[in-house]
């Protein structure tokens, strides 16, 4: 089968479908490709470097849609392409269905097979890699702290320099989903101080992890709502989110605001008195301008400057990335292109039993097949029946596991004290005291190793310093008459043997030190 990648026709659309790195792997399944001449002109894919991956360039769309049995697209199609398509053709892309109806009677009446890229079952851990939302929310977030930067009067991170002490930037990003937590790792990177809200607690801790501070609505209420997303809440907890955010607008020099529900407008989270009490000169990114916006101030696709705000506008974030947008998304659509032909032959098949391809088709052989049933969800492995405990008898058998530790304890103990015993009793008035010195010297060597404390090292790394410690001065002392200059001397060999003592010891705790220092250089910016 040949599949088709058109020149993308929508406004500000810098993205292509594929990139000639991926046309390779298409080929190496058995599929042909063509590629619209000009196609990724804009994200900076050449037409030559498509025909060196193999690839054929057609000129005009006209003559691409009608040779190709999949078209690979990046955004909607337009009513044009729709008549473009063959009859009975594959259409893989981001749809829509729920905001585009008409679209969705357009397609059937084409008697098309549809995959829409944006009803991927996400809760399915192996559908993760054809996930598209998730790569271009990705390069948005990231994209949209560059944007802020762009606009931004000042340094992110702060600096002492001989003209002036510098603040760093603060950035509060309202919503951690996977645009938000790219926003935060790298608004933190650039040195800035990043604080972030979410609905849904259990993001805290990424948060965390990325170097944001994660700040908590003074409400309980759970907000998650399935599928990666977050659900609309109560008024109660929206007012005391509004609360939140007037703070923070008072304090903040940044705010990026990156909530979405699907198939709803964009809620406003930032009011215009909000905006108002905002410093002079401060920046607002509004991710979800597309939808409406979450600053009651945005202008969709534009930057505009009100009561001294920056508020940034734009919905093409991803084209302002065009190329590592495009990578991505052609990576995407070929983890799928792969799970449709397993064979490698070049032919799909639109398994509906599959639950990942079933969520993705929502027109098959112009049938509409959208919204897809939930996913079957793996059943949870069964929980292990109860063992009954056994009563303890008269005679202290058979009960619990207590009993017969205490009475393996102390018939090790009487084992113990009879050895000893013995030794006291039958060995030479010298073995004697060397063996007393061992005994104490084990359990001293025992307590001094074990209770070093790893300040500075792994628990491992300490107690094998603390060792080295001991075999150093045990060898040490073996060693000293000579250096000192007393009488007695050591065999040559145990002399010898001490020595390379040390010399293995001392690059052990050297060696210890060295790693440490590189383990704690990781953690360091």
């Amino acid at each position: 089968m040949r599949i088709g990648i058109p020149a993308e026709t929508s406004v500000g659309e810098k993205r292509v479908a594929s990139v000639p790195d991926v046309v390779e792997k298409l080929i190496k399944l058995g599929f042909t490709v063509s590629v619209q001449s000009g196609a990724g002109d804009a994200a900076n894919f050449s037409d030559d470097s498509y025909r060196t991956a193999g690839a054929t360039i057609v000129e005009g769309a006209a003559k691409l849609w009608a040779e190709s049995d999949i078209v690979f697209k990046v955004s909607v199609p337009s009513t044009e392409e729709i008549h473009l398509l063959r009859e009975g053709g594959h259409l893989i892309g981001f749809i829509w269905p729920a905001q585009n109806p008409e679209l969705m009677t357009q397609l059937a009446a084409k008697k098309a097979t549809v995959l829409a890229i944006d009803c991927l079952p996400r809760m399915l851990s192996r559908a993760q890699k054809m996930d598209a939302l998730t790569s271009q929310a990705g390069v948005a977030g990231y994209r949209a702290v560059i944007e802020a930067a762009n606009v931004f009067g000042r340094f992110f991170n702060g600096q002492i320099t001989a003209a002036g002490k510098v603040p760093p930037a603060k950035v509060f990003i309202a919503g951690a989903g996977v645009a938000g937590l790219a926003a935060i790792g790298t608004a933190a990177g650039l040195g800035a101080i990043v604080r972030a809200n979410d609905t849904r607690a259990e993001v805290a801790d990424q948060v965390k992890s990325l170097g944001g501070e994660f700040v908590k609505v003074e409400y309980e209420e759970e907000g998650g709502g399935g599928g990666g997303y977050a659900k609309v809440m109560s008024e109660g907890f929206q007012q005391a989110q509004r609360e939140m955010y007037a703070k923070q607008a008072k304090e903040v020099d940044i705010i990026i605001t990156t909530a979405l529900i699907p198939g709803k407008p964009a809620p406003k989270l930032i009011t215009a008195e909000m905006v108002k009490s905002m410093k002079p000169g401060s920046v607002i990114v509004d991710m979800a301008a597309e939808r409406g916006g979450n600053c009651e101030l945005t202008e969709p696709g534009q930057a505009v400057v009100k009561h001294g705000v920056t508020i940034v506008g734009y919905s093409d974030l991803n084209s302002r990335l065009a190329k590592q947008s495009s990578t991505l998304y052609g990576t995407n659509l070929f983890r799928l292109a792969e799970e449709l032909c397993k064979t490698k032959d070049g032919i799909i098949n639109v398994n509906m039993e599959d639950d990942a391809i079933r969520g993705l088709t929502v027109i098959k052989d112009g049938v509409v097949t959208w919204p897809a049933p939930a996913p079957k969800m793996p059943a949870a492995p069964a929980k292990p029946s109860a063992k009954p405990i056994a009563a303890p008898s008269a005679h202290g058998h058979g009960g619990g596991g207590a009993p017969a530790s205490a009475g393996k304890t102390v018939m090790m103990f009487g084992i113990a004290a009879l050895i000893f015993l013995l030794v006291g009793t039958y060995a030479p008035a010298a073995f004697l005291a060397h063996f007393t010195v061992f005994i104490l010297a084990c359990f001293v060597g025992y307590m001094v190793v074990w209770n070093v404390t790893p300040a500075l090292h792994t628990p491992l790394m300490s107690v094998t310093n603390a060792i080295s410690s001991i075999i150093a001065i045990g060898a040490l002392v073996q060693i000293s008459p000579p250096l000192l200059g007393g009488e007695a001397r050591p065999d040559d060999l145990i002399r010898w043997l001490a020595i390379a003592g040390i010399a293995l010891t001392t690059v052990n705790m050297f060696g210890g030190f060295a790693v440490t220092r590189r383990m704690l250089s990781m953690f360091r910016k």
